[in-house]
């Protein structure tokens, strides 16, 4: 899906979720938005065309390259809303976008951050991949704490009266010379990996797909459903 028109439906379904807290009555239309709204919210698993996004607290001089020269690679660029800095989304990536409502799970936002964390380093195990935290930075890293730390799945969100939207993007088998652009999450000092990449062989992206809904629907508490 391109990101302008993801970013808009996840807009959307945001500003209903936070009209049904209000107590707001109205839906959203089939032809407003391809999906229903679960008790709870709705998780988009998407990829992306190259695109860069940068946060609302990232610093421009972390994007290494001009806008036009994105363009004329074919990539795209927005300036969005939620925290973080510059980070690119493209084929090969998993991105997931919860639009959640954190009342409704009985979690706050830095546990809710903590548990997705913890739902891709489950994926990574089931890989035979050890993945873990840096402190002070998000995301999931490898070797996380020595001079080879590299991300592999970088996390940005924003919430409002305990919703949330944006989420986060595993690189499965991401070209990663499109981060050769940037600062990755305003870090000069530290580079980005892959599943692929680590294993050195090809992998299944539906199945990560599947892994990610398996390990946030334990982690989260919740039933994900199509």
């Amino acid at each position: 899906m391109g990101y302008g028109e993801c970013w808009a439906q996840q807009r959307m379904v945001f500003d209903h979720m936070l009209g049904r807290k209000r107590g707001e009555q109205g839906g959203l239309s089939s032809d407003e938005c391809q999906l229903k709204v679960g008790d709870a919210g709705v998780l988009y698993l998407v990829e992306h065309n190259p695109v860069y996004t940068l946060g609302k607290s990232g610093k421009s001089e972390n994007m290494l390259v001009s806008e036009a020269y994105l363009r004329a690679i074919g990539a795209e660029f927005f300036h969005i809303d939620r925290g973080g800095d510059v980070t690119f989304h493209g084929p090969g990536q998993v991105v997931g976008y919860p639009i959640l409502d954190l009342e409704k799970l009985g979690i706050g936002l830095r546990d809710y951050i903590d548990l997705i964390e913890e739902s891709i380093i489950g994926v990574c195990r089931e890989w035979g991949i050890e993945a873990g935290r840096v402190a002070g930075a998000s995301g999931v890293w490898l070797d996380g704490n020595t001079a080879k730390a590299r991300k592999i799945c970088a996390i940005g969100v924003r919430a409002s009266r305990y919703v949330t939207m944006h989420g986060f993007a595993m690189n499965v088998a991401t070209d990663l010379k499109y981060f050769s652009h940037i600062n990755p999450c305003g870090f000069a000092d530290k580079g980005v990996t892959s599943l692929e990449r680590e294993l050195g062989h090809a992998v299944d992206i539906e199945l990560v797909k599947a892994q990610i809904v398996k390990h946030l629907a334990e982690k989260l508490k919740i039933e994900i459903y199509k």
